[in-house]
């Protein structure tokens, strides 16, 4: 199941990307797939084709993880 994330880079805009499981606290790097700008744009400094790009942990401040199109679609019980 790939998760995505919007990674928090320090002195950065925020970078929105897809990983396949999500960091451990002993990880020291981590492989966003897909990075991009919050509203879908191309981030300036990557070349047009990246796909992967591998950010060392301690220059990212925060991590959020979006819930995936599966959740958005789970409908709990509602009453009338």
């Amino acid at each position: 199941m790939a998760y995505t994330l919007v990674l928090h880079v320090s002195g950065d805009l925020p970078v929105v990307g897809e990983v396949d499981e999500l960091p451990k606290p002993t990880d020291t790097i981590i492989t966003l797939s897909n990075p991009r700008q919050r509203d879908g744009k191309d981030l300036h400094y990557l070349e047009p084709n990246v796909v992967k790009v591998i950010w060392p942990i301690d220059k990212v401040t925060l991590i959020e993880v979006l819930e995936s199109e599966e959740e958005e679609k789970i409908i709990g019980f509602v009453r009338e």
